[in-house]
């Protein structure tokens, strides 16, 4: 897909990938943007900055773990700016917590890790339909594909939202929608140096893996990877070369990501 020209949808865009993702679409030609998030003042402020480069951009205070909301935005985008054809479903959370963690950690983490694109398929994916044509970009990370030692929740759902991605792809790519799933290693992200900062196993883990990125070099990878229409976008190529070993070699697999924790 080239973004000149489209019209796109960002959620968790008020901060970190999300808000990188809306400043790379708009520096690409976007004809259209709207930024939400759960906290509004954020999503304006990136939507300022987008309009005051020549942009139309929308800003909107979004919970994605309430469907009606997420059906609100689409409505509110396809008023302001047109037909969507692109929605990046980008907010996530993440715990840092094992096996013990509370329930409501667990749920919360399927609510928005998961359940989030599910509402964003069903509010967006009847008009492509009927257009023919549209793009789904689901952030999934690549603890999705690999692990996140020392997060349960984190681990449970997002590989949930690969397996969901694909089968958005599977479902509907005969049918003119692409989809693509986003799946960055450690990024340097407020959610990533929160956990850091508090001595987080899991964030440890992360940033002993390879190196920190920054979010505009994972943008750099997004728009990459929907031109070439891939459905993994890799934004750590060496994310990859684990996955095939862990596909190879499953126990030899888990025994170098327990001495990699060990080490942490």
């Amino acid at each position: 897909m080239k973004l000149a020209g489209k019209v796109v949808v960002v959620t968790g865009g008020g901060n970190g990938i999300g808000a990188a993702l809306a400043r790379r679409f708009a520096a690409e030609g976007a004809a259209g943007v709207l930024v939400s998030d759960r906290d509004g003042g954020a999503a304006e402020a990136v939507a300022a900055q987008l309009s005051a480069g020549g942009t139309r951009a929308l800003a909107m205070t979004v919970d994605v773990t309430d469907e009606a909301q997420v059906q609100a935005m689409v409505a509110e985008a396809e008023r302001g700016l047109g037909p969507i054809d692109l929605l990046c479903s980008n907010a996530g959370v993440a715990f840092g917590e094992g096996i013990e963690a509370p329930d409501s950690s667990f749920d919360l983490a399927w609510q928005v890790n998961v359940m989030a694109h599910v509402y964003a398929a069903r509010a967006v994916v009847p008009g492509m339909l009927e257009r023919g044509s549209g793009y789904l970009l689901n952030t999934c990370s690549a603890a999705g594909l690999l692990i996140a030692p020392g997060d349960a929740p984190y681990t449970l759902s997002k590989s949930a939202a690969v397996s969901f991605a694909e089968y958005l792809a599977v479902t509907y790519g005969d049918r003119g929608i692409k989809v693509s799933a986003l799946c960055p290693q450690g990024v340097r992200t407020a959610l990533l140096q929160d956990g850091l900062d508090a001595g987080s196993a899991a964030a440890r883990a992360v940033a002993a893996a390879g190196e920190l990125l920054t979010v505009e070099q994972v943008a750099d990878s997004v728009v990459e990877g929907l031109d070439a229409e891939r459905f993994l976008i890799l934004p750590h190529p060496e994310v990859a070369k684990h996955l095939l070993h862990k596909a190879s070699d499953r126990d030899r697999w888990i025994s170098g990501v327990r001495r990699l924790t060990a080490g942490v």
